[in-house]
């Protein structure tokens, strides 16, 4: 069954129980109050196949709140380099496709090379990631790239389609807290499908072009990260193949247009971040 048709279900059953409650309230005031509580009850589900902006955005609060609340991510308190990231975020997030929603860029103190986004216009990018990049252009390209997830609804995409083949949703949708929390497994333990990589690739290159940034950065940071030594950063673990992402991103960059834009100095990026001689740097 179609969305369309379980939309046009949810109506037929609504209107059954209005009338129900209605019939109910002339014969017995106490029994239409308990009927009342239980279609308030109703109308808290909410449609993923439809859902608004600020329906979005309202679940990225909450799920916001709850990786704080559960330990999931620690903030970073150099408030400088969170003004900084969010500079950065913003100058893409107003060039993205989706720019009609607000955007929340935070630093997670932690040393591992990841960037995480979730709906309603969250990104989390760690202290790891930041000192591995070289310049601005290499970590604008990272956050590009989550921005792209969050431009394309593909958080949404997933737990709608999680949902239904665990038959999670029902005729009317899915609450709120059941869609915070399978939004947080998933978040953790399912990773974007190969192709929702791929889209936020060639989106988020489009977009860092766009804000003004040279391309070359999204490029040199995946082969900065695909020549380090040992296991694949977290960041990359669980993505499509980095060789494959950066001949993807090679092929859409005309070779005269790699270097041209903004974000290419290594100094004046040090200086923005403040970064220690001994913090995490890949060559």
């Amino acid at each position: 069954m179609g969305f369309r048709r379980y939309q046009s279900l949810f109506a037929w059953i609504l209107t059954v129980v209005l009338t129900a409650t209605v019939t109910v309230a002339i014969a017995s005031p106490v029994r239409a109050q308990s009927w009342m509580n239980l279609l308030l009850q109703g109308l808290q589900v909410i449609q993923l196949s439809n859902l608004s902006d600020q329906q979005e955005v309202r679940l990225g609060q909450q799920i916001n709140q709850q990786l704080y609340q559960q330990g999931e991510f620690r903030p970073h308190g150099d408030r400088q380099l969170q003004s900084y990231i969010n500079e950065i975020g913003q100058r893409l997030a107003r060039a993205s496709s989706r720019p009609n929603i607000p955007y929340t860029f935070q630093v997670v103190d932690d040393r591992r090379i990841n960037a995480f986004a979730t709906m309603g216009g969250f990104v989390y990018v760690n202290t790891g990631l930041i000192a591995a990049a070289e310049n601005e252009a290499e970590l604008a390209g990272v956050i590009a790239h989550e921005i792209a997830h969050i431009a394309e609804r593909h958080a949404v995409t997933r737990m709608r389609d999680v949902g239904l083949s665990q038959g999670l949703i029902s005729a009317a949708g899915m609450r709120e807290n059941n869609i915070v929390q399978m939004a947080m497994q998933l978040g953790f333990n399912l990773p974007m499908s190969r192709e929702d990589e791929l889209s936020a690739d060639a989106m988020g290159l489009r977009n860092l072009v766009r804000a003004g940034y040279a391309p070359v950065g999204m490029v040199s940071f995946m082969e900065k990260l695909q020549r380090q030594s040992g296991a694949a950063p977290e960041f990359l673990s669980s993505h499509p193949l980095t060789q494959n992402r950066i001949t993807s991103l090679q092929r859409s960059i005309p070779s005269q247009y790699l270097y041209q834009g903004d974000g290419l100095d290594p100094q004046a990026y040090s200086r923005r971040i403040g970064r220690q001689s001994s913090a995490p740097t890949l060559r």
